[in-house]
């Protein structure tokens, strides 16, 4: 039974492993994301202008696809493997809320791969950064529900009674 616990341990602290990782690579879109919205004036002739919209788009796509591909399912895995059907609920209620934010990343990548005119993208910037605001609530609140209770279940299942 200790092997098993340890084992779950090594596990699931790889999911936190999972976590901090993605949060690391949302610290970097944030970064990215700063560095379009302090240009005022974009100019879609400034090659450094489309460079940062073309990183902040590559990281942007790449943090939304690791929390679908890989984050969210080892949530859900964790949840299932405490048998947390609360969790479990809460977690499709979160993911269907994230949806939306997912779409309009979707819709800002595909338009700024397709063209140069720059002309809209403070506003769209706007959007995406409003999206993305709502996308991390939602991502902290589950993180919360499907990972860090069980965070608590391993220490206490661990602890000398």
């Amino acid at each position: 039974m200790l092997n098993d616990l340890q084992k779950l341990k090594q596990h699931w602290g790889g999911v936190s492993e999972i976590v901090d990782r993605w949060l690391e690579e949302r610290r970097e879109l944030l970064v990215k994301y700063c560095d379009l919205i302090e240009i005022h004036d974009f100019d879609g002739n400034n090659n450094g202008h489309g460079e940062k919209l073309k990183a902040f788009c590559e990281v942007m796509v790449d943090y939304v696809s690791v929390g679908h591909f890989e984050v969210y399912e080892q949530l859900v895995k964790e949840a299932k493997a405490f048998s947390d059907k609360e969790g479990l609920k809460t977690g499709v209620d979160l993911m269907d809320k994230i949806q939306p934010s997912t779409e309009a990343v979707l819709d800002f990548n595909d338009k700024y791969l397709a063209t140069d005119d720059l002309e809209s993208l403070s506003i769209d910037l706007s959007v995406v950064g409003e999206a993305l605001e709502q996308r991390f609530e939602t991502e902290d609140k589950m993180i919360e529900v499907l990972h860090n209770g069980h965070l608590e279940q391993l220490q206490n299942s661990s602890s000398p009674a």
